[in-house]
């Protein structure tokens, strides 16, 4: 059987097939400027071109709250959730904002876009979780009210970024909090979710119940609103979430199009109905395509057995269900020397009566609690809520924490993690696969 290997492409800021920027290079929405967002959209990404679609049609932005600054710093829902990026922001795009704006812009806010509010906010240093990962900081109340409701102690082994040991704003300061970092969810494709059965479910930590509680929070903690969103407001936040959708539109290497992808691939898919990931059997017409081209031909094929790699040996954390929070492995650590130098550690240690957690037991290693931190639970440390995999061509780095920099870093973190004993065809086939979604 013949394999093509399509080497991993880096992050860079041009795409190879057009020549033309993509992020912030081609189009940045600041808060506040007006205009519309078309019926669709094509934006250029690192494998190919990713696809928007507004389902109700294009999308006037003056006056509208997600694209209007809610709050006191200049920020609105799309500073951190930016059309080109697949409706998250990239680290990429966030670089290039820095050097536009000498780190002026709303994005670097110290509230969370800086790894503390009290580090000195012109250093691009303050900012290196952002900068380098796309993570912003999540502050969780930690007071001794969750303290004593929760089924461990929390305690810090090393603190990188400096805000768990801020007087201000760490663990001991006045108003307690523990401080994680994490990637901003994609603003789209939410229709089918939250209408689904597992729809009271969002955020990394599962800590919002509905959309609606989620806007509200956001506008008062990362846009540093005075007062929540009015009903209209959230109507108008509400209705262009769930009208919006985004997925890969075009690749580099198949000559594939949404047009000529097949079933379940593209944007007009998901908003016709709730397509999730397509299964195995979608790509069957791909093992042997009729296609003059040998790297067409090649590359269809790859995709092809990267679905059945997909949906027999990787597909269990993806199902829906009534918990949509696993242990995903990217959080918990077997030791301090395993954790990412970066950031934040803390070592849990739960109570002899709680039920321990399924792989760590009753002292675990982790760099964010995740759930845990929501729910008190010893069971659901590390544990949080598995993201969509539409579009991710554009919108690395990858993981709630931004560990996994390209496709080709997710494939080999869980083959080793994981335990699930790829060979090199196989990774290579599950990265095109992802690379189309």
């Amino acid at each position: 059987m013949k394999y093509i290997i399509f080497a991993a492409l880096s992050i860079s800021v041009v795409n190879a097939q057009s020549g033309r920027q993509y992020g912030p290079g081609r189009i940045w929405w600041e808060a506040g400027k007006g205009g519309a967002l078309a019926l669709q959209e094509e934006y250029d990404d690192p494998t190919g071109l990713l696809g928007l679609i507004n389902a109700k049609g294009y999308v006037r932005t003056d006056g509208n709250a997600f694209f209007e600054p809610l709050g006191s710093n200049g920020r609105g829902c799309i500073t951190c959730h930016q059309p080109s990026n697949a409706m998250s922001v990239t680290a990429v795009a966030v670089q290039q904002r820095w050097t536009e704006t000498a780190g002026k812009d709303p994005l670097f806010a110290a509230v969370d876009g800086s790894n503390c509010p009290d580090l000195p906010q012109a250093d691009p240093r303050s900012h290196s979780l952002l900068l380098e990962r796309g993570l912003f900081r999540i502050g969780l109340p930690w007071t001794a009210k969750e303290s004593a409701a929760a089924e461990f102690e929390i305690e810090l082994v090393r603190d990188p970024a400096g805000c768990n040991n801020s007087k201000l704003y760490g663990m001991k300061s006045p108003n307690p909090a523990v401080s994680v970092y994490r990637r901003p969810r994609i603003a789209a494709n939410l229709k089918h979710i939250a209408e689904g059965p597992a729809g009271k479910s969002f955020m990394a930590d599962s800590r919002e119940p509905t959309l609606r509680s989620q806007a509200i929070n956001a506008a008062m903690i990362h846009e540093e609103a005075k007062a929540q969103p009015t009903e209209e407001q959230l109507q108008q936040i509400l209705d262009f979430e769930t009208q919006i959708f985004v997925a890969q539109y075009s690749d580099l290497h198949g000559g594939l199009t949404e047009e000529t992808g097949g079933p379940h691939l593209g944007r007009e898919t998901l908003v016709k109905a709730d397509k999730g990931l397509p299964d195995a059997s979608s790509f069957d017409t791909w093992k042997n395509p009729d296609i003059n081209s040998d790297m067409q031909r090649l590359f269809r094929a790859s995709v092809a057995r990267g679905s059945a790699v997909f949906s027999t040996r990787c597909a269990s954390c993806h199902q829906s269900g009534s918990e949509r929070w696993k242990d995903v492995g990217t959080s918990n650590v077997a030791s301090e020397k395993q954790a990412a130098a970066d950031l934040p550690l803390f070592r849990i240690t739960c109570n002899s009566t709680a039920t321990p957690h399924a792989k760590w037991g009753r002292v675990i290693y982790t760099q964010d609690p995740g759930r845990a931190l929501i729910s008190g639970r010893c069971a659901d440390v590390g544990s949080i809520v598995v993201p969509q995999l539409r579009g991710l061509s554009a919108r690395a780095p990858y993981f709630s924490n931004g560990l996994a920099p390209t496709l080709e870093a997710i494939v080999e973190f869980y083959d080793q993690r994981g335990g699930i004993h790829l060979d090199k065809n196989e990774k290579q086939d599950l990265v095109n696969f992802l690379s189309v979604l």
